[in-house]
């Protein structure tokens, strides 16, 4: 059995795992500026992929709703239409709906799947009192390959503690080194190199890097991230994906 994943570009995926549908950070607006309090993040690409491409999912994995590159303004509608989103327990007090919140190693059944939330930090030490809870899923289910998504987060310690709990075997690692004026331009997501760290800590066979191009603020793009694991002897581990391209992992 094998992860089917179709990349629409910034965060948002399609993943077909085990006869599920599921769908990541769904970002559908088209290119231009969205206001954060006082900063403005830039959306530079087209997703390439609409709601009506995606089609029926079974739930979405909301990493976190506090932030437009994650969760934007077509993406909130588009929750409206899905039977279930899981994200933060903040995240669903906020949203309401379908939407269904998860503590930190907690599990609910989607289909053949059991999701369990895993911890994330969007950005260094101390950064959650400025940027929310955020959170990251794994994916078992009998017969199937595990499945790490980190969603937003900048911690490599984190991965440890994930990667202490389950043998992971493809990890959809939210990379770029997203860096906005907080925390003095700290990363808020992997750096490149903190990347090749998590897919050495977690024995991943396959990684799939998401959350890399489409806005102003990632500051490593793919070909930064090509170099990081070329230099580390694990291009052979890289799933590299354009907008728009499927694979099967």
């Amino acid at each position: 059995m094998t992860l089917g994943i179709t990349f629409s570009g910034g965060p948002t995926a399609v993943l077909e795992l085990g006869g599920v549908r599921l769908l990541t950070d769904p970002t559908f607006d088209p290119p231009g500026d969205h206001p954060i309090g006082e900063r403005v993040l830039v959306k530079t690409e087209e997703p390439a992929l609409t709601e009506d491409a995606i089609g029926v999912v079974d739930a979405v994995l909301l990493s976190h709703d506090q932030h437009p590159d994650n969760l934007d303004d077509r993406g909130r509608a588009y929750l409206a239409t899905v039977p279930l989103t899981l994200v933060t327990p903040s995240g669903a007090a906020r949203l309401g709906g379908t939407s269904r919140g998860l503590e930190p190693w907690a599990s609910t059944r989607v289909g053949a799947l059991t999701v369990t939330a895993v911890p994330a930090l969007h950005g260094p030490t101390g950064a959650a009192r400025l940027t929310g809870d955020v959170t990251g899923f794994v994916l078992t289910g009998a017969g199937l390959p595990t499945v790490y998504v980190s969603g937003d987060n900048a911690s490599v310690d984190l991965v440890r503690e994930i990667a202490a709990r389950f043998r992971v075997d493809i990890a959809l690692l939210f990379a770029g080194a997203a860096r906005t004026a907080l925390f003095d331009g700290a990363p808020l997501t992997l750096t490149s190199a903190d990347a090749v760290e998590a897919a050495k800590v977690l024995g991943a066979a396959k990684v799939v890097p998401l959350h890399l191009r489409g806005w102003g603020h990632f500051s490593e793009g793919p070909e930064t991230l090509r170099s990081a694991f070329e230099a580390a002897g694990l291009a052979d581990r890289l799933v590299l994906l354009e907008p728009g391209q499927h694979a099967e992992v």
